[in-house]
């Protein structure tokens, strides 16, 4: 598995900001957010789904490795 995967980046920053906002959405949402926002907690749920779809790039990245083709000196030596 490559580190510099780009899934792994999306995943750690989806994650990241994910946290931030379940934790936001926990502990700092006062009632009268709640009631600009019909009564959802919008910064939970959006956390929620970003952690979920953080894990979910994760796996993929960990099921599924890229790695990139390797050329050799004897390979470049068969094409000519």
């Amino acid at each position: 598995m490559r580190l510099f995967d780009l899934r792994l980046i999306i995943a750690f920053l989806f994650g990241l900001y994910g946290v931030v906002l379940v934790v936001v959405g926990l502990g700092f949402t006062t009632d009268d957010d709640l009631k600009k926002a019909e009564g959802v907690n919008i910064n939970l749920w959006a956390g929620i789904a970003m952690v979920v779809l953080a894990a979910l790039f994760a796996v993929w990245a960990l099921l599924r490795p890229q790695f990139a083709k390797t050329t050799t000196a004897d390979d470049l030596g068969k094409r000519g």
